[in-house]
Formats: C-alpha cells, structure tokens, sequence
C-alpha cells in the first residue's frame, strides 16, 4: 500500500499556531481530508454561516485538486455546525458543491474549536 500526505509541514492556524497534521492522507485511491473551517491565511474569514459555509467547502475542494480529485469522487462528508438553526442555510451552500454528486453526509451540532459557524472533512475515492 502507497501512503501520501499532502500538507505534512501542517499549515498555521488562529495566531500563527502551527497545525500538527497533514491537510490530508492518501492510501489506494482513498482520501482522507482533514476538517477545514473558513480560513484563509490562517484566519478566519468575517461572515455569517453562508460566506463560511462557502469558505469551508473551498478549502477542501482545493485539497481535492491538489490530491488530483474532484467533488465527484466525494464518498462521505463530515460536517459541524456551532449552531443548528444554521442548518438549512449549510445545505443551500452544500447543494451548490455537491448537488450533481451527493455524498453521504453526517451533520452534527458541536461547539467548534476555531472560533467559527463551520467545519467540514470528506473522505474521497478514485482508481
């Protein structure tokens, strides 16, 4: 079996903290792509649940281009909300990513660990 890591350096969180895992990991055609909450330059971005929600999906959709993956190869979705009145705005913006090809999906409310509305994982497949 052939192991990949992708962002293995970790990236920098809130503050300049470094982040001690991989963006994701590879292994016989399976992905699996860390939590992604809506940050850009290790910060989080202003905004209600639609424009994190949006930023969030962004950043794993650019993990999957990275790893040469598409949201077509989406098996499943792991999502948190601060807050569940959220989330019927979250599967308007999710519908937008993945409405050709919807994954399995759990969505739960949990108070996040950045300070945000949002975070999202996947696990992907392709030969």
């Amino acid at each position: 079996m052939t192991i990949k890591r992708y962002g293995v350096e970790g990236g920098t969180g809130t503050g300049g903290q470094h982040l001690p895992f991989a963006r994701a990991v590879e292994a016989d055609g399976w992905l699996y792509v860390s939590g992604q909450v809506p940050m850009v330059n290790g910060e989080v971005i202003d905004g209600g649940i639609v424009a994190q929600s949006h930023q969030a999906i962004k950043n794993v959709l650019a993990i999957l281009t990275e790893a040469g993956y598409g949201p077509e190869h989406v098996i499943r979705c792991g999502v948190w909300l601060d807050d569940t009145r959220d989330f019927p705005s979250f599967n308007r913006v999710f519908k937008d990513y993945f409405g050709a090809n919807p994954p399995a999906r759990a969505c739960v409310q949990s108070a996040v660990v950045v300070d945000c509305k949002v975070e999202v994982d996947c696990i992907a497949f392709k030969r």
